[in-house]
């Protein structure tokens, strides 16, 4: 059925669960988030077990890889990240998935290698790690305490999502144009594969190709399975070959063939004409004229034993078994269930049975009419899909007056109005319906709202709307909000909330959110490009205590750090920790923190091991104000107003002159090209392009004549120079010391958290590369805590690696409220 081969000798150690058991093993059915389809690398199919040569699907929370013509047979065993109102518990147990292991991966209780890259081997728990063989996992003991990392993860329980009508990927908040990792040489254009991976057309004049149908369901749907079987074979043995295609493993004497022709097929009555020949006896299968498809059915019965799952009405029973005839109901169901969990005294009108699918892609529920006849109902689903009934379960449930609540991010909208203004805003763009949607959360600086919303139907409507929204020519996002309980998180964790930014460092970021998504719960990594760090830190706004990681370069720092600067006072955190793993081309910041130059590739979870051992440093962070005196240039007639006065933060360095100037070359020519900017060292190769050559040539050193600069309320005197460059930390360019480590008795020793910046002067392009290759440093000017710079004419100016022209004016720049 499976594919699983083993020696004799070791048939009777064989613990692997065979793919058409599979769904009979699952504790709670929870789905799983597929991206679009790619190509992977050295990875096995969990339901065929057959390498991932073809196009494949995998899940972005667990390690669950599957064919595309196979996903349809994996059932709903993800991880469970939250708590959905369905079956909610506080206990966990490990979540194992077999193979896809290194080579090298040694089992936890005989400590032998349980590892293959040849085949589907071994075990791992997805949420503690822990690895053992399929032999061996079965005497580890089940509760998961989540390993190495328990401290830094959101445990499941403290997580709250009422996600019914959302798809994994946006209660995930992935973006649904992610690319998968693909072979380089590879095409991939994501075509949907043919049933026929397997199974080529047989050349063998003595066997037969035939196309199986599982239910009206796959007719309708042209999705078939091609089985080979000898053409003379007996309708038997044909039916027990079509029902392993479909990884069903029922006695064949409870199944038939029916033969439809192509025309049928392609019929609109096509169902009824196959009911008509229901009870025909077909006999011996292949005739003169072998039909072109067939299509399995259920033979009908007039009892049958049923499994009725109790959910946490009854712990540690797993299920309870009933025998159902053409008289029992819904209602009669409930009645015989009820004593056998020892809650017959109780109202059966508190129960109800719900009927539960658990697709790989979405677990769908339905509650079942009290009067409806259970046997129609299983023959109604099998006439359907004799797969889907595989993959069908019935549970009983407590009715329970469940509370919906669906918290929805909408960011992009103008900033600064009050709580009635955004509604006013909402009820004319999105016709937001008042009596299920409410305004709970408003951040007014950054424009963006929180919607409570009391009705599923209205929160995908709204979400799926607000995507093609504009506001004032801004578009609008939407991002699905999960619950912390901040109550039930454990008191020793300190849970570590992620943000990637997909763009940095050659497109790393999105391998990062992968495995940061699988190492931890997915509902604390956050993709910055989707909707930026406020949903982030709204979701963790009642947490006690956590810390932050942010992968991405000193500018996507900066604006993690700003935007915690202005939800500070919202948080009862206001202070977390914040770690950096270096995903851009300068990476200053990453490099002072000795968090390194820049991401290589390292193995995720030692990162993460890295940041629980961390230690806790201060750093200044200043607040820059630029107030323009004249209009920028380009202003209609010369009567333009003057540029409105701006501030911007700055952690790293503010340089004017030269130094902005390359930036500005540097940062046009990757906006132009940004396929050829991937590499760190370009960013400092860049100030020996051809225009830093011509800057040697026509540049003079004037830059003293056009600013003036006051430090402390004293007025300082400048030398000749082409470059003034601020510097809060001792790493400029990629790296380089620019003040220097010589001692001098005019100025402290730089420190991070000293509140003092540091002000040097280049003399120009040659001096700036004399800096980076360390044989020389900066002109020190001076120390301070308090600058006010006058620019008598347009210059360039850069903060953080960001670069303009600045009109002239004042800029003054200050220490900005707590070190971070």
């Amino acid at each position: 059925v499976c594919n699983f081969m083993s020696h004799e000798k070791c048939l009777k150690n064989v613990k692997i669960p065979c793919s058409c058991i599979a769904p009979s093993l699952v504790r709670v059915p929870v789905a799983h988030c597929f991206g679009p389809p790619g190509r992977y690398k050295k990875k096995f199919c969990t339901v065929c077990r057959k390498s991932l040569e073809s196009l494949a699907f995998r899940c972005e929370v667990c390690e669950l890889h599957v064919h595309t013509d196979c996903i349809l047979f994996a059932c709903s065993d993800c991880r469970q990240c939250h708590q959905d109102g369905h079956q909610d518990h506080d206990t966990y147990h490990h979540h194992w998935r077999e193979g896809n292991l290194s080579s090298s991966a040694r089992c936890e209780v005989c400590k032998k290698t349980c590892g293959s890259s040849e085949v589907l081997s071994g075990m791992r728990c997805e949420w503690c790690g822990i690895l053992a063989h399929a032999a061996c996992y079965i005497i580890v003991p089940p509760e998961c305490t989540f390993g190495r990392l328990r401290n830094m993860i959101l445990p499941p329980s403290c997580v709250q999502l009422f996600s019914r009508n959302f798809s994994k990927l946006h209660c995930f908040r992935i973006s649904e144009n992610l690319q998968t990792e693909t072979d380089e040489d590879d095409d991939v254009d994501g075509s949907p594969q043919g049933s026929a991976k397997d199974v080529q057309i047989s050349t063998d004049s003595s066997k037969q190709t035939l196309k199986i149908f599982d239910g009206n369901d796959a007719v309708k749907r042209n999705q078939f399975r091609l089985i080979s079987v000898p053409r003379i074979a007996k309708n038997e043995e044909v039916v027990e070959a079509a029902l392993r295609a479909y990884y069903i493993n029922d006695d064949q004497q409870e199944y038939e063939l029916q033969t439809f022709t192509q025309q049928a097929l392609l019929s609109d009555d096509v169902i009824n004409r196959n009911d008509a020949a229901e009870d025909s006896n077909l006999g011996s299968v292949f005739r003169e004229s072998v039909p072109e498809a067939w299509i399995i059915r259920a033979k009908p019965k007039d009892e049958e034993v049923i499994r009725i799952y109790p959910a946490w009405l009854k712990v540690g029973m797993a299920y309870v078994s009933l025998r159902v005839n053409k008289d029992s109901t819904t209602q009669t169901v409930i009645k015989e269930v009820l004593p056998l969990l020892g809650r017959q005294t109780e109202c059966l009108q508190n129960f109800k049975l719900v009927e539960v699918l658990m697709g790989s892609k979405q677990v769908q529920r339905m509650v079942l009419d009290n009067q409806e006849l259970i046997l129609n109902r299983l023959k109604d689903i099998r006439k359907t899909s004799i797969r889907q009934m595989n993959q069908t379960r019935f549970y009983i449930v407590e009715n329970s007056k469940s509370v919906v609540r669906v918290s929805l991010f909408v960011g992009g909208l103008p900033p600064q109005l009050c709580p009635e203004e955004y509604t006013n805003i909402l009820k004319e763009e999105l016709a937001i319906k008042t009596n299920v949607v409410s305004v709970s959360h408003v951040y007014q600086a950054q424009g963006a709202v929180v919607l409570e919303i009391s009705c599923f139907s209205e929160a995908e409507r709204i979400y799926m709307l607000v995507k093609d929204t504009t506001v004032n020519d801004k578009p609008l996002n939407a991002v699905v909000i999960p619950e912390v309980v901040a109550s039930k998180i454990p008191q020793n964790c300190c849970p570590l909330l992620v943000f990637v930014n997909p763009k940095s460092g050659g497109l790393k970021g999105r391998d990062l959110l992968y495995s940061f998504r699988k190492l931890l719960n997915p509902h604390q990594v956050f993709e910055l490009t989707n909707g930026g760090p406020l949903p982030g830190f709204h979701t963790f706004s009642k947490v006690p205590s956590f810390r932050v990681l942010v992968c991405g370069g000193d500018g996507t720092v900066g604006w993690v750090l700003g935007a915690l600067e202005e939800i500070r006072h919202k948080l009862v955190c206001s202070e977390p920790s914040v770690a950096i793993l270096p995903l851009g081309t300068g990476n200053d910041l990453g490099r002072v923190l000795r968090w390194g130059a820049g991401y290589s590739g390292e193995d995720p979870y030692s990162i993460l091991i890295s940041v629980d051992e961390a230690d806790d440093v201060l750093m200044d962070r200043w607040t820059i104000l630029l107030d323009a005196e004249e209009p920028a240039n380009g202003a209609e007639n010369g009567v333009a107003e003057p540029e409105p006065p701006k501030i911007v933060q700055m952690n790293n360095y503010c340089g004017l002159g030269i130094d902005a100037e390359l930036s500005l070359d540097f940062h046009h020519a990757r906006e132009e090209e940004p396929g050829k900017f991937n590499s760190r060292r370009l960013r400092e190769l860049g100030l020996f392009r051809r225009e830093g050559f011509s800057k040697t040539c026509c540049h003079t050193r004037n830059l003293h004549k056009d600013i003036k600069l006051q430090v402390d309320q004293h007025e300082v005197e400048l030398p000749s120079i082409e470059g003034l460059i601020f510097i809060n930390i001792p790493s400029w360019g990629s790296g380089a010391d620019l003040w220097g480590s010589e001692s001098d008795n005019r100025f402290e020793k730089p420190r991070i958290d000293d509140g003092l910046l540091e002000v040097v002067g280049v003399t120009g392009v040659v001096h700036m590369g004399q800096v980076q290759g360390g044989f020389r440093s900066g002109i020190r000017i001076a120390q301070g805590s308090y600058f006010r710079v006058t620019l008598l004419k347009a210059i360039p100016v850069q903060v953080d690696g960001e670069p303009w022209i600045q009109a002239p004016g004042q800029i003054i720049i200050s220490a900005a409220g707590p070190k971070v």
